[in-house]
């Protein structure tokens, strides 16, 4: 009896994955303000209007907490037990407590002279508390609102996390949810859900939301199985992707595959020939990419150099996320020795990149994918109509679209074409709680909407509905069943006599 030999797979990590590491990319996370950056040794970071190095945090594990320090020096929170014995000094209510900018002792040129001295936020913190003359007199609810308050405005802490789907998909709905067609964390996890994306699938993707539901399929796949991404123009867009610091194992079961030769692939006339010219123009448009995250990177740089008051004007370039490009081919020709070596190493790339598009073609060929994923800026109904017959039968397919009304034109044409079922239009509602003691309630503000989802399954259609050589039979029989009973036809006569 032969022994099946063993696939080999993404290893297990390491068990000093959980420390933070020079050039990974890790999470910078205040309060519920997050932000996606590359660790790198003497580059400066600007993060909530404040700049640091992230050399100390190298070596450190995941979850810690650091405090910023004068001349941008991360230093590891020491954890600082509070003792539960006293009493705090509270009032019974606050209508007495008037607001007329006079409960503080401490003017702003005092608080100034304090961080100039190089005192810590903690002590400012205090000190304010013992300079206000109204503190003792509010409630204990409102002294523990008026110390987060406090705390958040003087106390530098930042806390470096691992990157993951949930983290990624909240900063991006926070920071900038146009790139990814305004899609909520927990719209993406019912995709993730619906679609069945497991360990083992052989998955189909086409998004254009930077690459953050690849992303959450490779993760949740963990390197096992095969996903096949469709892209639009030049060449597939992974900003969001790169943010998760797969391993490159993870990366080998990654194919794509451009969106303008699916039809021809359908059709049957797809051939090698025709991607001779598609290795040039995704290779210049990588070439492109890359120096405009280099140009992303230096003008990040100059920013982080203006004095605050200049950063809080443009606060959606000083809160850019810092893609670091980590291909050395993305650097300019005089920087990578001679031309020759250049477009020998140009010429690599494309073979490289031609070879994968043949591995997908292939892989699409084969039309038994287990499932299918959709999150376009595009009409949906053109995208999975075509899509939909590259997935095996018996197959979840989800679409994602920000607005309902292309999905209940692609739900009809689903109906009249037939070879679907279960199909679904859903909106999820999201309502957060603030969960404290005798104060638990839901928040004042919510979401108003994370996008609309359409949800069904592939079943094999039948021959006479799918076979249009029939359509003349199948005019027939349809003709046949409409056709009066036999026995109207002779009462007919029979009257007329």
């Amino acid at each position: 009896m032969e022994v099946p030999e063993e696939q080999p797979g993404p290893q297990p990590p390491h068990p000093g994955d959980h420390c933070i590491r020079d050039g990974d990319f890790v999470v910078l996370k205040r309060e519920d303000v997050f932000k996606a950056v590359q660790v790198q040794r003497r580059k400066k970071v600007t993060f909530e209007k404040q700049w640091f190095y992230l050399d100390n945090v190298i070596g450190h594990n995941y979850g810690t907490t650091f405090e910023v320090t004068n001349g941008g020096i991360l230093q590891p929170k020491k954890k600082k037990e509070e003792p539960t014995s006293e009493t705090k000094e509270a009032g019974t209510d606050n209508r007495n407590i008037i607001d007329d900018g006079k409960s503080q002792k401490l003017t702003q040129d005092d608080i100034k002279a304090l961080k100039d001295k190089g005192i810590k936020g903690e002590e400012i913190v205090q000190q304010l508390i013992e300079n206000s003359t109204t503190f003792r007199d509010k409630t204990e609810f409102a002294q523990d609102k008026y110390i987060k308050k406090k705390k958040k405005k003087y106390e530098a802490m930042i806390t470096i996390v691992k990157p993951s789907t949930r983290i990624l998909s909240v900063m991006y709905y926070a920071r900038e949810p146009g790139k990814i067609n305004h899609m909520r964390y927990d719209t993406l996890a019912q995709m993730l859900t619906l679609g069945n994306i497991r360990a083992g699938n052989k998955m189909i993707v086409m998004e254009t939301c930077a690459g953050l539901v690849l992303g959450a399929m490779m993760e949740r796949m963990g390197g096992f199985g095969s996903i096949i991404q469709l892209y639009p123009g030049g060449g597939p867009v992974r900003a969001a992707t790169a943010c998760f610091g797969f391993p490159k194992s993870f990366l080998s079961g990654l194919y794509e595959f451009p969106l303008n030769k699916v039809d021809s692939l359908l059709n049957g006339t797809f051939s090698a020939e025709m991607l001779s010219s598609e290795p040039k123009d995704s290779a210049s448009a990588e070439e492109s990419n890359g120096t405009l995250e280099e140009k992303q990177t230096s003008e990040q740089e100059n920013e982080d150099s203006v004095p605050e008051a200049q950063e809080s004007s443009h606060p959606e370039e000083q809160e850019t996320m810092e893609m670091i490009s980590q291909d050395p081919e993305y650097k300019e020709p005089k920087d990578r020795g001679s031309r020759k070596d250049y477009i020998q190493e140009k010429q690599r790339r494309q073979e490289e990149q031609k070879k994968r598009h043949l591995e997908a073609a292939a892989l699409l060929s084969e039309r038994n994918a287990d499932g299918l994923i959709v999150a376009s800026r595009f009409h949906p109904t053109p995208l999975l109509l075509s899509l939909l017959d590259f997935v095996a039968p018996s197959r979840p397919f989800v679409v994602y679209c920000q607005y309902k009304e292309p999905l209940l034109e692609c739900y009809t044409k689903l109906r009249e074409r037939g070879g679907v079922i279960n199909l679904r239009l859903s909106e999820t509602w999201l309502r957060n709680y603030q969960v404290l003691p005798d104060r638990s309630h839901p928040k004042l503000l919510m979401s108003g909407g994370g996008g609309y989802l359409l949800s069904g399954f592939t079943v094999a259609m039948d021959n006479l509905k799918a076979d249009t050589s029939l359509k003349s039979s199948t005019s027939t029989l349809e003709s046949y069943k409409t056709e009066e009973p036999a026995a109207k036809k002779r009462k007919c006569p029979e009257s007329d006599a």
